[in-house]
């Protein structure tokens, strides 16, 4: 063999010790490219952990107390430039003060409702009461006119049972208004119903039917 022939086969013999050396090299940082970027995002959420666990092994003490009490801690915390000193009796007539205003406040507010409600703030006239059917009448004999303007009148009803077909007889008194005094013991007359007048009085003498002999 003539020595460019050795040559050429040197080098074809080179060319792959050459090949195999660089690949390593090439894909080498390919891996390890990976690695670096999950590193990362596993160390991300460790952080997160103890401020979890930090808010519930420390709730917060103010949950726990009243409404009224809550919010005094939370006013003492807000910052401002301390007042004047003040005497006992002034702290108490700044409170008196305070209550008219929030008083007064109320009622404004009251009142504005009450006018949205009603218009002008005129409420609406009340209904007339109007008498459906004819007033009952009853006749009866005067069995006393001792109390002034008064007479009671005792009034007889007889009527037939439905199922036994017996006559049943009822009577039963009532206080009526006379203004006059006309009626007397043992006349008979004829009331009206009409409105209440006393607690048991709610009938007026009409007129008198028969006189007492």
């Amino acid at each position: 063999m003539s020595e460019e022939e050795n040559v050429e086969e040197e080098n074809n013999t080179e060319a792959p010790a050459e090949a195999v050396e660089e690949t390593p090299e090439a894909e080498a940082p390919a891996e390890e490219a990976p690695a670096a970027e999950e590193a990362p995002a596993e160390e991300a959420p460790a952080p997160e952990a103890p401020a979890e666990e930090a808010a519930e092994a420390e709730p917060d003490p103010l949950d726990e107390l009243p409404w009224k009490e809550r919010r005094r801690v939370l006013k003492s915390r807000e910052s401002g430039e301390a007042g004047p000193e003040r005497s006992g009796e002034q702290r108490q007539s700044d409170r008196v003060a305070a209550r008219k205003k929030k008083a007064q406040i109320r009622r404004n507010r009251r009142e504005e409702i009450k006018k949205e409600r009603t218009g002008d703030g005129v409420g609406t006239p009340r209904a007339e009461k109007t008498r459906t059917g004819k007033p009952k009448e009853r006749q009866g004999k005067v069995v006393s006119d001792k109390t002034d303007k008064t007479i009671t009148v005792q009034i007889d009803t007889a009527r037939r049972h439905p199922v036994y077909e017996k006559i049943v007889r009822q009577s039963h008194k009532i206080h009526a208004h006379d203004e006059r005094n006309e009626a007397h013991e043992g006349d008979v007359v004829r009331v009206i119903e009409t409105r209440k007048l006393s607690r048991t009085k709610h009938w007026k003498l009409v007129e008198v039917v028969e006189k007492a002999r």
